[in-house]
């Protein structure tokens, strides 16, 4: 088992796909992304507009 595996397999264990169907785990990774996509957009479009009017 490599690196990558093992996150993989960590990941599952900890939040409990294990034991979830196929669509039920990619349902569940999607909303993770969608969310972490939000998180990643609104923080840098937070962090851009406070450098603007800190720099400017």
């Amino acid at each position: 088992m490599n690196w990558v595996q093992r996150k993989i397999y960590l990941y599952n264990v900890t939040f409990g796909l294990y034991m979830l169907d196929w669509w039920e785990r990619l349902l569940c990774n999607t909303l993770v992304v969608v969310l972490m996509w939000f998180v990643c957009y609104n923080g840098f479009r937070s962090a851009s507009e406070f450098c603007k009017r800190v720099l400017w």
